[in-house]
């Protein structure tokens, strides 16, 4: 979760999935950022069918790296070519090919797709973790994969029992 001192940066406001970490870094997807894009107009560009079912279903701004990539966070009960399992129940998904049965009605019960990922390098999400740019949760698949985007974050710091709104921006001197 990004602390409310991140205003006015690309990452203000948002809650990142945390995909893979290692050593060498971490990658992640934000999952409460809605970009312009509907599946059905992604679709549409990638000559899947039209499944008007979508045509409310946003596409999320998953990160500032690899824009053009298209990631699918989903829940394990189906699995595709290029699905990797991240425990937990769910998988991340990098090729058309679930696209493809999303677009045919043979989605995974739950999925969000991203243009995007978040990226760290060796050490830097720990150090933005110590100087308080993240707060930290257990993920929770009713969150991630909750309808109203904007509330993610709300239901996330609860999940600490707080309210990520009455945070202050800056630390205070006793």
């Amino acid at each position: 979760m990004a602390m409310p001192g991140l205003t006015g940066d690309y990452f203000a406001d948002s809650l990142i999935y945390i995909c893979d970490h290692t050593d060498d870094g971490a990658m992640g997807i934000m999952v409460n950022r809605t970009s312009d894009m509907s599946l059905v107009e992604l679709f549409s560009q990638l000559g899947l069918p039209n499944n008007r079912r979508w045509l409310d279903t946003p596409v999320l701004e998953g990160g500032p790296v690899s824009m053009e990539r298209g990631l699918v966070l989903h829940s394990d009960e189906k699995q595709f070519e290029s699905s990797a399992p991240l425990g937990f129940g769910l998988c991340l998904s990098t090729a058309l090919d679930v696209l493809q049965a999303i677009a045919s009605d043979n989605a995974p019960q739950q999925f969000l797709v991203a243009l995007g990922y978040a990226g760290w390098g060796a050490g830097q999400l720990e150090d933005e973790v110590a100087n308080n740019v993240w707060l930290t949760a257990p993920a929770e698949t009713k969150i991630l994969f909750h309808q109203n985007n904007e509330k993610k974050l709300t239901l996330a710091a609860q999940t600490l029992g707080i309210d990520i709104r009455l945070i202050a921006a800056r630390p205070g001197h006793a």
